[in-house]
């Protein structure tokens, strides 16, 4: 491993036995010991079903994660990211050694210190001061090192006036704040986060990403951060890691991750003329219908994004060709809580119609915030309901600027607005 490789993965894969705690059978456990006192490769290896959490099981075994391989360099900021169910937290879990692999090889090249869960390193019978002294042993450090350190733990965490009391009486909050402090302050080579960060309030997440950048950038130290808040990703990291199913399905930028990750959502939905559709009933006459709704960001096929130009193209099923002042259709968007956010209306909202089998609606600057809604359809045909569907698909917004600046002041600007050293970013 050389010098600027910090942490390398090598053919990485866990096994987990389904339905049952333990080894499983006493036949199998009798099994891999005949196969390994002959020297042969465990049977039970060669067995396992692919990580697809919402598939039926064909197997007792299954790989939550399979034939890992990456590389992370000394600084290096990497996001991991992927569905629930993908192999995240196995894969931290594993490089922490909290638990071990199946097969394959890690190689760390200095100390790793590690926010899995909320609690994680916390022994709840002892006070906050206590475990940060534990932690700071745990991971090398001298008792003069951990306390030349513990105002600064202290403070940002802001649990000072609960900092002599047992973790155990902590909200989960606060032992997410005194768990992340201990281990970003006590200066590990490599600080792994999972998804934690969520249970912290607003200024505790700004202060936490603010504090891994500060780690990678003037520590030169390593973070590997695990998060399904895309922009938080986004912000704070260089590179990334998309799991699918516990595999490697794409490394590259974090932008260029995140993007791969977010295609993969449903962004456009196509309606068939059946009566049912992700269990709610179609209604209406059928005289019309909605095939396929389509969402074109900066002119291409693509999730739409916060402040950009962004059409939606409606789709028709309009046999009959009746005629642009005949149709009526809705699109209501709501967000997963219920919260209507959106109506577009041809009849009300400015649209475009190619042929009388399409609707557009523009947008040159798209209202919604990062998230995920959903869309339900309407169209009526001269006065009549044609085609209704309630929550009839959902779709994914990235992160974007609603305002967007894309130059930057020069310097003959800054002298005229009073010497001032002005530069605006995109």
């Amino acid at each position: 491993m050389s010098d600027d490789i910090i942490l390398k993965v090598t053919n990485l894969s866990k096994q987990y036995r389904l339905g049952t705690v333990g080894t499983g059978t006493l036949s199998h456990d009798l099994n891999r010991a005949w196969h390994k006192l002959r020297g042969k490769e465990d049977p039970y290896l060669k067995i396992g079903a692919v990580n697809d959490r919402g598939a039926k099981a064909t197997s007792d075994y299954v790989w939550a994660l399979q034939d890992i391989n990456f590389e992370v360099k000394r600084g290096e900021i990497l996001g991991i990211i992927g569905k629930n169910g993908a192999g995240k937290s196995t894969l931290l879990k594993i490089l922490s050694r909290v638990t071990s692999p199946t097969t394959g090889s890690i190689k760390v090249g200095g100390r790793m210190a590690s926010l899995l869960e909320v609690g994680t390193g916390m022994h709840p019978e002892l006070t906050g001061r206590e475990n940060i002294y534990l932690n700071g042993a745990i991971l090398g450090m001298t008792k003069a090192e951990i306390a030349s350190k513990i105002d600064e733990i202290v403070a940002f965490s802001g649990c000072e006036m609960y900092i002599d009391t047992p973790v155990k009486r902590y909200s989960s909050g606060m032992g997410v704040r005194l768990g992340f402090a201990v281990a970003a302050f006590l200066e590990p080579d490599i600080l792994v986060v999972d998804e934690v960060l969520a249970v912290g309030d607003a200024e505790f997440q700004k202060k936490a990403i603010g504090k891994m950048q500060d780690i990678s950038s003037q520590g030169g130290r390593t973070v590997l951060f695990v998060s399904h808040n895309m922009a938080a990703v986004k912000e704070l990291c260089t590179s990334g890691i998309l799991l699918e199913n516990g595999l490697v399905t794409f490394v590259g930028t974090s932008e260029n991750t995140i993007n791969k990750y977010l295609n993969t959502s449903q962004f456009f939905s196509e309606l068939t003329p059946v009566k049912k559709y992700n269990n709610v009933v179609r209604t209406g006459s059928g005289v019309v219908q909605i095939e396929k709704v389509s969402f074109f960001t900066d002119g291409k096929l693509k999730i739409p994004q916060t402040g950009a130009s962004v059409e939606i193209k409606v789709k028709l099923v309009n046999s009959n060709n009746y005629k642009d002042n005949d149709i009526q259709l809705d699109l209501r968007i709501d967000d997963l809580s219920g919260q209507r956010l959106l109506w577009l209306s041809n009849s009300l909202f400015i649209a475009t119609r190619k042929t009388c089998n399409e609707i557009i609606f523009k947008f040159d600057n798209f209202p919604l915030n990062l998230g995920n809604y959903e869309v339900t359809t309407c169209l009526h045909c001269e006065h009549i309901l044609a085609d209704w569907v309630v929550n009839a698909f959902q779709f994914t917004v990235d992160v974007g600027y609603f305002y967007p600046v894309k130059k930057k002041i020069d310097a003959r600007q800054s002298k005229i607005m009073g010497e001032f050293n002005v530069e605006i970013n995109d």
